[in-house]
């Protein structure tokens, strides 16, 4: 299989060990998530990660630009660039889907997330570019970051027509979920669900704590943009949420968001739901729809592990894509 091998992190506190193991089990990078309610902090867990590892790429999958100053960032890029090499170090970013819906918010507008990250490159070129109204530029002597200019690769994690122009205008690739997007020389492509052992049923406890969180996915995306349609018994699953006032419904919604299976969702995961979404299958159901990403475009496959056992997650899902 061409597919390169990746993970990717719900970052949390020992994700940094989880980067390790997956480099020693032969992934090619971990991207780490960027959503601060529900997730550890970015950058102190690359930065930890880095210190763990040697050979892994590392890098934010995906960076939410309104919750951080551009310069805020492309000091954080630099001091990863110090720590694991150029290297290793990459890049994503997109208008916040998680990020900004745990925290009430709708999505940044493209035109504004495209201005950040030229920004961005700018400051990391170490040109001194515009922000607010104010030149500003990266001013650190040797010591305190990489120096300039520092080159790493961006990613775009873009669905519509309008993300999708900002990754071939603004960056050298896309990320994607569910299913890849042609045309794209690199094309990453997001990947939930557990490998079931032999015989094992997708409705066990086991599955459901490792999958469940990619079909409570899929409902948070259905109500937060109006397309319960989209999913079987969306209506009624949606009425789990109906006692909630609207204005705080975004906490509950987003609990263990890309995680947890969650009490208020539990009823309508099972494994009929995971087996027909393709998040809990045998190694020969994985090896299928692999190819099937790899056909339609993917050239990365970023793998998100969940659940009580994520070691055990990258170990059986390397063997699918080993083997």
């Amino acid at each position: 299989m061409a597919l390169t091998m990746s993970c990717a992190l719900n970052t949390a506190l020992d994700s940094p060990e989880h980067a390790r193991i997956a480099e020693e089990l032969g992934y090619e990078r971990a991207w780490f998530y960027d959503s601060a309610a529900i997730c550890a902090d970015l950058w102190m867990q690359l930065g930890r990660a880095a210190d763990r590892t040697e050979r892994i790429g590392l890098g934010p999958g995906v960076l939410v630009p309104a919750l951080r100053h551009p310069m805020v960032t492309a000091t954080a890029i630099a001091n990863l660039v110090s720590l694991a090499g150029p290297d290793r170090v990459v890049v994503g970013f997109g208008s916040g889907f998680t990020g900004r819906l745990t925290l009430g918010q709708r999505p940044s507008k493209w035109s504004d997330v495209s201005h950040y990250v030229d920004t961005v490159k700018g400051l990391l070129r170490g040109e001194t570019v515009e922000w607010e109204g104010a030149p500003i530029r990266m001013m650190h002597y040797p010591g305190f970051a990489a120096d300039r200019p520092i080159e790493v690769p961006f990613a775009a994690a873009a669905l519509g027509p309008k993300g999708l122009k900002v990754a071939r205008d603004n960056a050298d690739g896309v990320v994607t979920v569910p299913e890849p997007v042609p045309g794209f020389d690199w094309c990453v492509n997001l990947t939930l669900g557990t490998v079931l052992d032999e015989g094992e049923d997708p409705g066990t406890e086991r599955a459901i704590a490792a999958a469940g969180h990619a079909a409570s996915l899929w409902l948070h995306f259905a109500m937060e943009f109006g397309k319960l349609d989209m999913i079987p018994g969306g209506e009624q699953w949606a009425a789990a949420y109906d006692d909630i006032p609207v204005e705080t419904r975004h906490l509950d919604l987003h609990e263990g968001h890309l995680w947890a299976v969650t009490e208020r969702d539990r009823p309508f995961v099972n494994g009929e739901v995971l087996a027909a979404s393709g998040a809990a299958l045998g190694p020969d159901g994985w090896r299928e729809k692999l190819a099937q990403l790899e056909e339609g475009g993917a050239t990365e496959i970023a793998y998100q592990p969940a659940g009580p056992d994520v070691p055990r997650e990258l170990e059986a899902f390397a063997k699918v894509m080993q083997n």
